[in-house]
């Protein structure tokens, strides 16, 4: 019993005494420091991926615009793409869902959605690359279709799509609608 007694009068002791407890606290203090900044750094990371996204969108944006207006100058009959340019066209555009695959029926001259372009300027021209104002490249699908709805007559569907030159997703999408009469 007296040694138990001695045991515990120097636990007692020892509990007291907060010898070391310093270096915990600042052990804990570090840690804690160490995971706000990381949560920081990770907020900041983010942050310049979402305003580096949002400027490529806006950038393709303008570049799907400018290829648009080329067409808007345009007469309705000028309006189309070159036919040797569409045979070469690769798998990335055939595969958006603005490709149609069926070839347009007879149409009288001046309505065509495909015909022969001499010389080949980027009105005509399916897929291209071009560079926007942020010196990147982007590759521009244009889409022409030939539609009537139900009652009216005879209209072309532009339209645009614009990727990062490489790569499949659009990053912009522009679709217009061109009659003979406005």
């Amino acid at each position: 019993m007296h040694a138990s007694c001695a045991d515990t009068y120097f636990v007692f002791l020892r509990l007291q005494s907060q010898r070391g407890f310093a270096l915990i606290e600042l052990l804990a203090a570090i840690v804690m420091i160490n995971v706000g900044i990381l949560a920081i750094l990770m907020a900041l990371n983010s942050g310049m991926v979402t305003l580096r996204r949002t400027a490529d969108r806006s950038t393709a944006a303008a570049v799907a615009d400018k290829q648009m207006e080329r067409y808007r100058a345009l007469l309705y009959s000028s309006i189309y793409l070159d036919t040797a340019s569409l045979a070469a066209t690769d798998a990335t555009y055939q595969g958006d869902s603005a490709y149609s695959a069926t070839p347009p029926p007879p149409a009288p001259p001046g309505t065509q959605v495909n015909q022969v372009c001499a010389p080949l300027v980027a009105a005509c021209t399916p897929s291209q690359t071009v560079q926007g104002a942020d010196n990147k490249s982007y590759r521009v699908d244009t889409y022409i279709v030939s539609t009537t709805p139900p009652g009216g007559q005879q209209v072309k569907q532009v339209t645009v799509v614009v990727r990062k030159a490489g790569t499949t997703p659009s990053l912009a999408r522009v679709v217009s609608i061109f009659g003979s009469s406005f």
